[in-house]
C-alpha cells in the first residue's frame, strides 16, 4: 500500500518526518527494528494477581525464558474507571472481589514493588517498563524510572494520554487492535508531533484470537505506511505459530502475555498466556527463523563446494579426440564431475581446436583448447555463456 501525498488523513502533515525517521529505536540494551534481532516482551501484566512475590518470580522466570523485557500494567483505578463501571457487580468465579472495582484494586502493586521489581529485571539484565492506563500513572512510572512506555490498544484514541506520555522523551511502544486505520494515522500522527522514538504493534483484541482474526497482512501493511518505524507484533493467541509467523514476516518487537502457570487464577493465565516452557521454546523457534532467513544475496557457501565439485557437470569427450581437430557438437558430451570446462561453454568450445590429444570419457579443460584469438579463454573471461544441449 503506498502512501499518497493528496489522501487527507491526520498523518498527511507527518510523511515527512516519517522519512526523516530512523528504521530503529533503541529499547535500554538493545536496539530494535529493521535488520536487527527480534525483540521479545514477555507481558506478565496483571497476572501475578496483585501478588509481589509472584511478579517476583514471574520476571525471574521470564528471564530465563529469553525475555528482554517485562511489562507490567498501572493504573489508579478511579483515575482511569468512570464508577457506573467500578460499581458493576463481579460474576466470573475465578476472580477475587465483589465488584469490578474491587477486583481492579486487588491487582494493583504498590509504588515500593515496583521499585523492587525494577531493580531485580535491572539485575538480570532485562528491561522493566509498563502500560500506564492514566496521566496519574505516567507520573508514578516516570518516578519509578522506567526506560520506555508501552501505550494499549484501548487507550491508541485517548489523544491527551498519548501526547503526555510522548512528551516524555522515551520510547513509545502503540498497539494497534480494535482500531480503524483513520485512528492508527491520527495517533501515530500525535506521539511524532513531540517524540521520534516509536515503535507500531499490530494486534487484534481478541482473546484468545483464532487464525481467521489474526490478519497478519496488516502488519505487512503497517511495515509499508508507517516506513521506516519499526513495526511489531503482539498476539494473543493460545499458541505461538502466528508469532513465529509474524517473526518470519519481519515482525521487529513481539509482545506475548506470560504466565507462571496457566492454571492459575485470573482472565488471561489460560486464555491468552505463554508459560516458561512456551515462551522458551518461542525464543528457541524465532532464533531458528533467523538462521534460516540468512542474507539477501545468493551465494555458494564453503560447505557446498565439495558437493558442487563433485556432482556438477563438466564437457566431456564423447569420442577420442586427436590434436588439432576441430571441436563439433557430435564429439561432446556432459558428465560429472565439474572440474572442467561448464556445460555453458559448449557453444563457445565447438570450432576451436583440440590442443592435445584427448582420450575419450576425459574431462575437457581450459588448457586443452587452442583458442581462436578472437574468442578469450574461459579461464580468463568472466562473460557468461548459455548452456547449448549436447
Amino acid at each position: 500500500m503506498n502512501m499518497d501525498n493528496s489522501i487527507s488523513s491526520p498523518l498527511s502533515p507527518w510523511l515527512e518526518r516519517l522519512k526523516g525517521l530512523a528504521s530503529w529505536v533503541d529499547l535500554g540494551r538493545h536496539r530494535v527494528g529493521k535488520g536487527h534481532a527480534t525483540y521479545f516482551i514477555a507481558e506478565i501484566g496483571n497476572n501475578h494477581n496483585g501478588d509481589y512475590y509472584l511478579a517476583k518470580k514471574s520476571i525471574e522466570e521470564a528471564a530465563k525464558a529469553g525475555a528482554h523485557a517485562v511489562k507490567f500494567q498501572k493504573r489508579f483505578i478511579k483515575e482511569t474507571f468512570a464508577k457506573e463501571l467500578l460499581d458493576k457487580p463481579q460474576t466470573k468465579e475465578n476472580i477475587k472481589g465483589r465488584t469490578y472495582g474491587e477486583y481492579r484494586e486487588g491487582l494493583e502493586l504498590s509504588f515500593d514493588d515496583f521499585v523492587k521489581l525494577k531493580n531485580l529485571a535491572d539485575s538480570l539484565n532485562v528491561s522493566f517498563f509498563a502500560t500506564p492506563f492514566d496521566r496519574k500513572s505516567v507520573d508514578f512510572l516516570e518516578s519509578v524510572g522506567v526506560p520506555f512506555y508501552k501505550i494499549a490498544s484501548f487507550d491508541l484514541t485517548n489523544l491527551p494520554l498519548l501526547e503526555y506520555v510522548a512528551r516524555k522523551r522515551k520510547p513509545v511502544i502503540l498497539s494497534t487492535g480494535m482500531a480503524t486505520q483513520e485512528e492508527v494515522d491520527e495517533a501515530v500522527a500525535t506521539i511524532l508531533q513531540h517524540n521520534s522514538q516509536l515503535i507500531m504493534l499490530h494486534c487484534v483484541s481478541v482473546y484468545p484470537s483464532p487464525d481467521e482474526h489474526i490478519n497478519l497482512d496488516g502488519m505487512l501493511t503497517m511495515q509499508e505506511r508507517y516506513a521506516p518505524i519499526p513495526v511489531g507484533y503482539s498476539g494473543h493467541e493460545q499458541d505461538y505459530l502466528p508469532t513465529l509467523t509474524a517473526i518470519a514476516r519481519g515482525a521487529s518487537v513481539v509482545e506475548r502475555h506470560f504466565t507462571l502457570s496457566k492454571l492459575l487464577p485470573g482472565p488471561d493465565h489460560e486464555s491468552v498466556s505463554l508459560d516458561p516452557h512456551d515462551f522458551s521454546g518461542m525464543v528457541r523457534d524465532a532464533e531458528r527463523i533467523r538462521a534460516i532467513s540468512g542474507v539477501p544475496n545468493k551465494r555458494i557457501l564453503d560447505e557446498e563446494v565439495g558437493t558442487r565439485n563433485k556432482h556438477s557437470k563438466s564437457i566431456v569427450a564423447r569420442v577420442a579426440i586427436p590434436k588439432g581437430t576441430v571441436f563439433t557438437n557430435s564429439m561432446l558430451t556432459v558428465k560429472s564431475p565439474g572440474h572442467g570446462l561448464k556445460p555453458r561453454e559448449v557453444s563457445r568450445l565447438i570450432g576451436q581446436k583440440a590442443a592435445v590429444d584427448i582420450s575419450e570419457d576425459t574431462i575437457i579443460r581450459a588448457d586443452d583448447v587452442v583458442w581462436n584469438e578472437k574468442v578469450e579463454s574461459p579461464r580468463k573471461s568472466g562473460e557468461k555463456f548459455e548452456r547449448k544441449e549436447v
